[in-house]
């Protein structure tokens, strides 16, 4: 049996994090919900439930103090408008599925924010594999998930694009883990694109 993945959230990436919530929420006319803040990292978010998975807004936290690490996500390089910059899939077996992953996937590094707790891959430098394409790993054991407490408002994810020049390459990268995520990567310039169904009308986000 081989090491499961399943899409957690995706990431849209802001320079200031209200601009992000704007984006999101003129795109599919709902309201996201307040986050938090991650002190290791120096960035805030806001959420927005998606059914099993959610998708996240983030930023970096003008506020905090610089992290002594690069930001996750590579929001220290970010620049431009709000726009859908990563994915985050979970499994059970970080460390196995980090043994399967390419090089600069990340370390373990277990995070909190108020009673959530989880375990997430972070890389050296800030960055994922494929120029950002990769997914980042997560798992959150037996704590709770966001997604189960945010507020319904009629969003359904259903369907994610992950493009990128060495499709390919990255589908088969994918296709060394069970869940067949490799199935949503497609050969073309770099960028992602999430199809999500708004009270029976559907939106695409990019």
């Amino acid at each position: 049996m081989g090491i499961d993945l399943k899409l957690d959230h995706i990431v849209v990436s802001a320079t200031r994090l209200e601009d992000g919530i704007a984006y999101v929420e003129q795109a599919l006319g709902v309201k996201m919900a307040p986050g938090g803040k991650h002190a290791a990292m120096g960035t805030h978010n806001a959420l927005l439930g998606l059914g099993e998975a959610y998708l996240e807004v983030i930023a970096i936290d003008p506020d905090a103090p610089k992290p002594k690490q690069p930001r996750w996500f590579d929001l220290d390089n970010f620049t431009g408008a709000p726009r859908l910059t990563n994915w985050v899939v979970q499994t059970m077996d970080l460390a196995g599925a980090l043994a399967l992953a390419p090089p600069g996937t990340g370390h373990p590094m277990a995070l909190s924010r108020g009673d959530l707790q989880w375990v997430i891959a972070v890389s050296d430098d800030g960055t994922l594999p494929f120029d950002g394409a990769f997914p980042g790993f997560i798992d959150w054991g037996d704590a709770a998930h966001p997604s189960g407490r945010l507020p319904d408002v009629g969003c359904r994810l259903r369907s994610l694009t992950v493009s990128h020049p060495q499709g390919k390459d990255l589908s088969a990268v994918l296709a060394s883990f069970d869940g067949g995520l490799g199935d949503w990567v497609k050969t073309g310039p770099s960028g992602f694109a999430a199809m999500i169904e708004v009270d029976g009308k559907r939106r695409v986000l990019e």
